[in-house]
């Protein structure tokens, strides 16, 4: 199966301390093994990963500047509250670059060799039978951030694609939870297919009506996921 991320794979650098550090904290967040609120010092975060302070630091402040953590002067570092005003928020502006882009896919030029290959590769992912599908929810996840970032990029806009890669960062905390349940996954193929057919035939409000569509159920489902989840995970702490 192709890989759509391999029209702008580049050299892979071996991960750094702070990278490794980075990784782990963000996973620990995500699973809320670390949870929305918490407090820690890096003194004892350093202890639990067994890495020194220096990489620590600079992996939480890198996740600081994603908007994962706060700084609490002289108390130390707080996971940040889930404010889904915000993710909503970022979801509506989602919804405006990537139907930009359909259009602009759809409306494309014949020479527009860009737009083709974005196309191709993402249609070798989506468009095919059942049997051929992903079923393992990780790997769809980042198969599904890849088809709308490529929807993007085949727009041909850099700096939308540079904000909607902001964009997808932020909202992966829950944006994830989506393909942890069976019928998500089929149904995100299904709809993934109707779009791009919209798109090779040329039926720009088509595409965009259905975009729209997808992506406020995704938004919708992962919500509730969310908020499911942390009931449990406050019931187990």
């Amino acid at each position: 199966m192709s890989d759509p991320t391999a029209l702008h794979a580049g050299a892979v650098e071996p991960l750094t301390l702070a990278d490794q550090a980075y990784g782990r904290i963000k996973q620990m967040i995500f699973a809320f093994t670390l949870m929305p609120g918490d407090r820690f010092s890096e003194g004892e975060l350093s202890q639990r990963l067994a890495v020194s302070r220096t990489p620590l630091r600079q992996a939480l402040q890198r996740l600081e500047r994603e908007g994962f953590l706060q700084v609490m002067p002289k108390i130390g570092w707080q996971v940040a509250p889930l404010d889904f005003d915000v993710f909503d928020e970022l979801y509506d502006l989602r919804v405006l670059l990537e139907c930009h882009a359909a259009r602009r896919l759809a409306e494309r030029d014949d020479s527009d060799e860009g737009g083709r290959e974005a196309l191709r590769a993402l249609a070798a992912v989506w468009m095919v039978p059942p049997e051929e599908r992903v079923n393992e929810g990780d790997e769809v996840g980042r198969l599904d951030e890849a088809f709308h970032a490529l929807l993007v990029q085949g727009g041909g806009n850099r700096e939308m694609a540079r904000v909607h890669r902001e964009i997808t960062e932020r909202i992966r905390i829950i944006r994830r939870l989506d393909f942890t349940k069976r019928a998500r996954v089929e149904a995100t193929y299904e709809e993934h297919a109707r779009i791009l057919r919209a798109i090779t035939r040329r039926r720009a409000d088509e595409a965009q009506r259905l975009l729209r569509a997808h992506i406020e159920q995704s938004k919708l489902e992962v919500r509730h996921i969310t908020l499911d989840m942390l009931y449990q995970a406050r019931r187990q702490a």
